[in-house]
């Protein structure tokens, strides 16, 4: 298991982000999505929860094998998709993510605060098993991914008309009013071993790409949405939804995945992060072949279910030959 805080801060207040957000998440995926690949929302509808009150609680297909980096395209079906449930409780949110790979999730912890991510005890002074490592994100000036660098995006230069901030300079985040801060505390768990810590920090990787790309999405933007309502986002977000749905398109997943109902509903809202089922055995494409006893001298092989070949092999020394810090393809 690996667990890492992330601080992001950003030119707006708490209240605003709230509409910010969730026109951004909208905008972001429909932006991010093609056919066959994407996020398609399964639910989305108010919820309430007898601890946090009043909520939003959303389901999410993410479809992203395009997406993912060769080796992980070479023993995944051509067609997949991670399962997403949230529940927003604004400024409050718990969001849990299950996969087709067993012993494998994603546990995400958010509270927005109006200060400038110096609140070192937001989730709790209690101690945790290991020491958490805390990254801030700097939207303004960390590195983003070549592709999906955009010159209008690009907070050193843009200024908003409406709001009249923007061109951040460094060290913007000491001088910048008003500011709030997005603290996300992220657990990853692989539970393979000779896989787990690099599996773990390849997604960690990849969710810290995610949150600097859309936070700066969410201010980029922020003249598109300053002026909406709640009520206004609402309907964004519904009519771009039902849009990003028909851009993906219908297609059956090749592969079954089935969500363990939570003990009282399948929506109920949990005190803490959800966990996602775990099964007790390793993915089958991990497992060496019980019918073939492998020689010391041949090479690493995996058998792959093939429609057309039962009998098709994969070689692997470049899935287990990455980097120390593996990079997405």
């Amino acid at each position: 298991m690996l667990m890492k805080e992330y601080r992001i801060c950003m030119p707006l207040t708490v209240e605003e982000y709230q509409i910010g957000q969730l026109y951004m998440i909208s905008k972001h995926s429909h932006e991010q999505s093609e056919r066959g690949e994407g996020v398609e929302v399964v639910q989305n509808e108010p919820y309430e929860d007898p601890q946090h009150g009043a909520g939003q609680f959303t389901e999410k297909r993410i479809y992203v094998n395009n997406k993912l980096p060769s080796w992980a395209r070479a023993v995944v079906p051509k067609i997949f998709y991670v399962t997403e449930k949230a529940w927003n409780y604004y400024p409050y949110t718990v969001t849990g993510n299950c996969s087709f790979l067993p012993k494998f999730s994603i546990h995400i912890e958010t509270k927005y605060e109006n200060n400038k991510g110096n609140n070192d005890n937001i989730f709790g002074s209690e101690p945790r098993d290991e020491e958490t490592e805390v990254c801030f994100v700097d939207i303004g000036y960390d590195e983003i991914p070549e592709r999906h660098y955009k010159k209008s995006e690009d907070l050193r230069y843009f200024t908003s008309k409406k709001t009249n901030r923007g061109c951040l300079q460094e060290g913007w985040i000491n001088t910048q009013e008003p500011i709030m801060c997005s603290y996300k505390l992220v657990t990853v768990k692989f539970e393979v071993w000779g896989l787990q810590t690099r599996v773990e920090q390849f997604v960690h990787k990849v969710i810290r790409d995610v949150l600097l790309l859309g936070h700066r999405q969410a201010f980029a933007w922020v003249d598109e949405w300053i002026d909406m309502t709640m009520e206004e986002v609402r309907e964004y977000e519904r009519t771009t939804q039902e849009a990003t749905n028909l851009k993906i398109g219908s297609f059956p997943p090749t592969i079954s995945i089935s969500d363990t109902p939570l003990p009282s509903s399948s929506r109920s809202g949990p005190n803490s992060a959800p966990s996602t089922p775990l099964s007790t055995e390793a993915p089958e494409f991990l497992s060496v072949p019980k019918e073939r006893p492998r020689k010391k001298s041949a090479p690493e092989t995996l058998t792959l279910p093939d429609p057309g070949r039962r009998d098709s092999i994969f070689k692997l020394p470049s899935f287990f030959s990455w980097n120390s810090s593996p990079q997405p393809e």
